[in-house]
This record gives structure tokens, C-alpha cells and sequence, in this order.
């Protein structure tokens, strides 16, 4: 995968607690922890995407009665089976 290297600037403040991320070992490098949190941003993104497009789905196309039933039916056994 052909990469491309972008200037960015940081507060002395988020630099300081990126480092310590680094040093920490929770990233192997500042690139390594910005990359992970724009995927992150993205990822989160596209979550909030594909929820809004099953909301307004549903808002389209209510479920009918007998599929709300059904649905709190198959939740009340999934609880049940749960070994809590």
C-alpha cells in the first residue's frame, strides 16, 4: 500500500501526552498512534453511518406488531441462556 506523509501540528500538550503514549508502549511510534487514531476516527464514522441507515430504515418501515413481539421474544431467550 503506497503511503503519503502530511504535515500536521500538534499543542506541546497533545505532543507531550502523545510521547507518552509512546513511551508507554501503547503505540511503537507517534506515526504509528496517529494513524491508529484516524482509523479510529473513520472506523467510528462509518459505524455512525451505518446506524443512522438502520434508524431511518426503520423509520421508513416501521416493523409490524407481530415482528416487535417476536424480537422481545428471541432477546428474553437470549437473556435467559446467558449463564450470569
Amino acid at each position: 500500500m503506497q503511503t503519503r506523509q502530511i504535515p500536521v501540528r500538534l499543542s506541546e500538550a497533545l505532543l507531550a501526552d502523545l510521547d507518552a503514549l509512546v513511551a508507554g508502549g501503547a503505540f511503537r511510534s507517534r506515526a504509528a498512534a496517529i494513524r491508529a487514531g484516524i482509523e479510529a476516527i473513520v472506523h467510528g464514522e462509518q459505524q455512525h453511518r451505518i446506524d443512522r441507515q438502520i434508524i431511518d430504515g426503520y423509520i421508513r418501515h416501521p416493523p409490524t406488531q407481530q415482528e416487535q413481539h417476536a424480537a422481545l421474544a428471541s432477546m428474553r431467550d437470549a437473556i435467559a441462556e446467558e449463564p450470569w
